[in-house]
């Protein structure tokens, strides 16, 4: 009976921790899957979306710098991502940048090459002003280290009503100066001052009509500036030996001894091929020697 209620005692003790160590993993698992929107939720922005019927008119853009796995995966990614949301890349300058570039002899012949890099890209996008959050939601996915973003709105509403009614005062401007020089009886200078006031007119006009035009399209289009980079990298190389030898860096003394035991040995080789090579001479010298110590000599 003792020996049923202790092991009774001990089961319950046992459940007890494994239940307890569940409740302890579970806020660990929803830490792992916050970190894991996180990114997602700090970049996008819903900041002056227009709305149907509003007379109201943004400029957005956004400007990212953030660290990637892959510098060139990701851009390709981004770019694909934008053509598909009906955009267009503007602006794109992959390139590699050399930190550290070191050179140290490994052999009489070759020299290992080793290159600190780095990889990184400035990507400018226009996109639908509507797809504008969608978009950088999908980049998000290639953050693994944010370092800044900035979204920003600026409402231009008021500079296009005001380019519009300038440009409507401008074009009736524009009728009243053609009337008045189609009007006979007026005097050549008078003429002539007034079409070149036409013609200044006309210019303002056309200043103010492309403005608008310019702003509009970045009403339509917003504007996306983006800075990826990823971690160092380190590439090493063999090449071959062309320099002399007081240009190398930092050259081991243990390569050097190595040598001196390789060119040693060369030289050994050499002389006893050359023996092999000249074994009849030798031959022939030793016989000679024989007879004359055996025979001649006495």
């Amino acid at each position: 009976m003792k020996t049923i209620v202790k092991l009774s005692v001990t089961l319950l003790v046992i459940m007890t921790l494994l239940f307890s160590c569940k409740k302890g993993e579970a806020p660990a698992e929803d830490a792992a899957l916050e970190s894991s929107t996180k990114v997602t939720d700090v970049i996008s922005s819903s900041a002056a979306i227009e709305k149907k019927g509003d007379n109201q008119k943004f400029i957005r853009t956004a400007d990212l710098k953030f660290k990637v796995k892959n510098v060139p995966q990701s851009t390709y990614a981004i770019e694909n991502a934008t053509n598909k949301f009906g955009g267009y890349v503007t602006y794109t300058n992959l390139q590699s940048i050399i930190s550290d570039q070191i050179e140290t002899k490994i052999s009489q012949d070759s020299i290992l090459e080793t290159t600190k890099f780095s990889v990184e890209n400035n990507i400018t996008i226009r996109v639908p002003n509507t797809k504008l959050d969608t978009l950088i939601k999908v980049i998000s996915k290639q953050i693994a280290f944010l370092d800044y973003r900035l979204i920003k709105a600026d409402d231009v509403s008021m500079q296009m009503m005001t380019n519009q009614l300038t440009q409507k005062r401008k074009e009736n401007h524009q009728k009243r100066l053609e009337k008045a020089i189609d009007t006979k009886g007026r005097k050549l200078n008078d003429i002539t001052i007034a079409e070149s006031d036409l013609e200044n007119q006309k210019k303002q006009n056309d200043s103010s009509k492309i403005e608008n035009i310019s702003l509009q399209d970045q009403v339509n289009f917003s504007t996306i500036k983006l800075q990826i980079y990823q971690p160092e990298s380190l590439k090493l190389e063999k090449i071959a030996n062309t320099k002399d030898k007081s240009d190398y860096h930092q050259t081991n003394i243990g390569i050097e001894i190595l040598d001196a035991l390789k060119n040693g040995w060369y030289m050994l080789k050499e002389i006893i091929v050359f023996i092999f090579n000249i074994w009849v001479i030798l031959l022939i010298g030793t016989i000679g020697f024989i007879v004359y110590k055996k025979y001649l000599h006495k």
